[in-house]
């Protein structure tokens, strides 16, 4: 064989388009570009899932004030109807006074509806924590001595932390709403509680002596769409799989974190962690 005929190595062929620095720094701008893209889709649809949540959570309400608001308009169409077929100035009084009472504890509850679906701010400011918690037990609208579950609220007056208002407003009421519905088949205890910890931080704890959750669930609780409660019969006592994970959600955004302990047939404690103001 001739020397002509040697075969000689070919040059490395460069890829379209990445035969230059300049290339690849135009593709790293589009990669950069569509992975903002993706990142502000993904905010956007955190957003969306907490307020379905929070409707979810004005729907769970208003089925829970639906009795309570029959039971205090019963009264005043009662007394004013009657009052009206009598000219006795003693019973129209009687007849305003009573109206007027159940007329304010049903403005009451619908004001915490509309505080419900207002939501988190975006902006955070240093609050008082018991007042917080005597909020979250009130919202609910329910006298929990008809269900035979005893309350009780342990906090200092002067704790304080910083956080959005309307964030810490909804996942308490999720956190009391889960105590309130693990206990509506025995009689218990809910504990609503809160202390400084280390670092700057305070703790609030939700704890309930109900049915407690299962050791294969407890650590599948702050997921996306999971429930035990799905199949319930009542509204007010069925769950969405979204509550805990947003709870989770405005929590870390408030720079805090969640976390839960439960034991079957003795209840269970979801404890907050706030950065203390």
């Amino acid at each position: 064989m001739s020397s002509d005929s040697t075969i000689k190595p070919c040059a490395p062929r460069t890829p379209p388009g990445i035969g230059h620095a300049n290339d690849i720094d135009s593709l790293n701008a589009v990669f950069e570009r569509q992975l903002n893209t993706l990142e502000q889709h993904l905010h956007d649809l955190q957003r969306q899932v907490q307020q379905l949540q929070r409707m979810a959570s004005v729907g769970t309400l208003s089925a829970i004030h639906a009795h309570e608001f029959n039971n205090l308009l019963t009264p005043i169409l009662t007394y004013t109807q009657y009052a009206l077929t009598r000219d006795d100035p003693a019973l129209h009084r009687t007849a305003v006074e009573k109206s007027n009472k159940n007329a304010t504890r049903l403005a009451a509850l619908c004001q915490r509806i509309l505080g419900l679906s207002t939501g988190p701010t975006g902006g955070t400011t240093e609050l008082h924590i018991k007042p917080l918690l005597v909020e979250a037990l009130e919202s609910i609208g329910r006298d929990f001595e008809k269900d035979k579950i005893a309350v009780g609220i342990d906090a200092p007056d002067h704790l304080k932390v910083r956080a959005d208002a309307g964030a810490i407003q909804q996942v308490l009421f999720n956190l009391v709403i889960n105590a309130w519905q693990a206990m509506l088949d025995k009689p218990g205890r809910l504990t609503l509680s809160a202390r400084t910890t280390h670092c700057g931080f305070a703790t609030i704890e939700v704890t309930d002596t109900g049915s407690g959750i299962s050791p294969e669930n407890l650590h599948r609780v702050f997921q996306p769409f999971f429930s035990t409660k799905f199949d319930e019969p009542k509204s007010y006592r069925r769950g969405t799989g979204l509550g805990l994970h947003v709870c989770r959600q405005l929590i870390e955004e408030q720079g805090g974190s969640i976390e839960v302990q439960s034991e079957i047939g003795k209840g269970t404690t979801f404890s907050i962690q706030l950065p203390s103001a």
